[in-house]
């Protein structure tokens, strides 16, 4: 059997995580695991359902019975429901790091990505990959920018999805996940001892692959043919 591979990224919101990590695994024909996704579909079923994000009792009596599936092609499924759009929204964000706390979410959400990366080769963002989810990853990157360029690029991705928001208003969502992530009590953000710290705050999403892929190759071996 081919030897499984795991590959870690972490970093706060709006790092642009997501979208290296999409491109990583189509390089290395890995499969892409999407757990920001994950948490922002947990987070709406429990807005749907009329509950209190921030009410650990009510969000959790929603595990039980709760399917979140990634399709291959990106699409997210809450409960076979296509959420893959309204999951982006801003009552979504404001409220997802909330339920990203909560360490019974987080236990159910760390069985199904493990659980994953036990049958394919992985290329997994999210906040705790490197240090909880997938602590023996060969290789681990903790991708970082400054809140002012994460917050430009979320505005601008905001604005293409059509989702009405200001500069000002993003700027203030992301400092305040960010407290939020890197201070909960389990499981909290920050780069694992043996990650590798990639600031791409002035580097295009191109520059960014190109840099991740190097690093693979140096921590694995694995050659890469083109990209």
């Amino acid at each position: 059997m081919e030897k499984r591979i795991a590959i870690a990224i972490d970093g706060p919101a709006a790092a642009g995580k997501s979208t290296v990590a999409k491109r990583v695994a189509q390089v290395l024909n890995f499969t892409y695991v999407d757990t920001g996704a994950m948490y922002r579909a947990f987070t709406y079923a429990v807005i749907q359902k009329g509950l209190d994000p921030k009410d650990e009792e009510q969000a959790v009596s929603l595990i039980p019975g709760l399917s979140i599936d990634l399709a291959e092609n990106g699409h997210v499924y809450l409960n076979s429901q296509d959420v893959t759009d309204v999951i982006r929204t801003p009552l979504v964000s404001g409220n997802v790091s909330y339920i990203a706390a909560m360490k019974p979410v987080r236990l159910a959400l760390v069985e199904m990505q493990r659980a994953i990366a036990e049958k394919k080769s992985v290329v997994m963002d999210g906040r705790d990959i490197g240090t909880y989810v997938l602590p023996n990853a060969e290789v681990k990157i903790f991708q970082i920018a400054s809140v002012e360029t994460r917050a430009i690029r979320r505005y601008e991705e905001n604005l293409e999805k059509g989702l009405k928001t200001t500069l000002k208003e993003v700027e203030e969502d992301l400092r305040k996940r960010d407290y939020i992530d890197s201070h909960r009590e389990f499981s909290p953000l920050k780069p694992a001892p043996d990650s590798v710290l990639l600031d791409t705050s002035y580097m295009s999403v191109l520059e960014v692959v190109e840099a991740i892929l190097k690093i693979i190759k140096e921590k694995t071996g694995i050659e890469i043919l083109c990209h």
